[in-house]
């Protein structure tokens, strides 16, 4: 029997459409196959990759991943860390260890580091059968974010607001000299003056609400020309390579992000962070103390 696909790419479509007949095509992601058809288990886009059909989901609540980089908010201080919310049906946790590279004393009062309601960009580290999450601060350019707002959009709508190699997200930037975050969990962070603010979270919406609709780029391109009086073309802003593996694309984009200059991201440095999370400026210094145990061995050995 002939194969056939009956949809184009980035058509829209809803669970149980047939995308195809015949065994030359294969289900991925979003698809199935039923005897001898290709169907859609979810509302999405379909993207055709050669003969491998899949689709994207148009809606949806983030689902953790290991080693997604997400914006996550403090909920609660544990004995032991810190409770953060990341958009997920599950919270995760950030242990001492993941906060920061340096000593932290046992019984510390925790809130000297995180407060609630501090906002984070941090790393998932770890997702269990049980869906027990753990995070991780201690990497380049993760850090708290302080200053600016924080916006929820859809998490599936991320790949679109970032865009290929960063080219949406660059347009946005350029066009409004706002520094933007954007997290894998569908948090977006951004500070600048109030008037750009609202033109970057306008052009997010717009973005978000069109997605699926193709010739995205250049309406983005206009509203921000009308909005801004600048003319913006799509920027490479990740400085990374071309990838097939979208999540691993969109990891390395976001990664470079972070990795601006610290001084423009709500002045981390003179809260005491750095790289690799927070610096206990009252702590011990470690190879201090490794220099004093080892001199009290010696006393003892003599």
């Amino acid at each position: 029997m002939e194969s056939t696909i009956h949809v184009k790419e980035r058509d829209v479509v809803a669970p149980g459409s047939v995308l195809a007949t015949g065994m030359d095509y294969l289900p991925s992601k979003g698809t199935y196959r039923e005897n001898n058809q290709i169907l859609a288990n979810r509302l999405g886009i379909v993207q055709l990759d050669g003969k491998v059909i899949k689709t994207i989901p148009l809606s949806g609540r983030y689902l953790p991943k290991k080693d997604d980089v997400v914006i996550g908010k403090v909920t609660d201080v544990l004995l032991t860390g810190w409770r953060i919310e990341i958009n997920s049906p599950y919270e995760s946790v950030l242990t001492l260890k993941d906060a920061s590279s340096d000593f932290i004393q046992r019984g510390a009062d925790l809130t000297r580091y995180f407060e609630i309601g501090d906002w984070v960009v941090c790393q998932i580290v770890q997702v269990t059968s049980q869906n027990l999450i753990d995070v991780s601060m201690r990497g380049p350019g993760l850090r708290k974010l302080v200053g600016g707002q924080v916006k929820t959009v859809n998490a599936q709508k991320v790949p679109r607001i970032i865009g290929a190699r960063a080219s949406m997200l660059g347009m946005i930037k350029s066009a409004t000299g706002a520094n933007i975050i954007v997290g894998q969990n569908g948090r977006v962070w951004m500070s600048g003056t109030p008037a750009n603010e609202v033109v970057a979270l306008a052009a997010i919406a717009l973005i978000e609400r069109e997605s699926h609709i193709s010739g995205l780029t250049e309406r983005v391109q206009s509203f921000l020309k009308e909005k801004t009086g600048k003319s913006v073309q799509p920027v490479d802003d990740s400085q990374v390579g071309n990838s097939d593996n979208l999540s691993e694309q969109h990891t390395s984009v976001i990664r470079s992000q972070i990795q601006r200059d610290p001084s423009q991201l709500g002045g981390f440095r003179s809260q005491g962070f750095r790289k690799g999370g927070f610096q206990n400026t009252n702590a011990p210094n470690s190879q201090s103390s490794e220099n004093a145990t080892q001199q009290n061995k010696q006393e003892d050995s003599q």
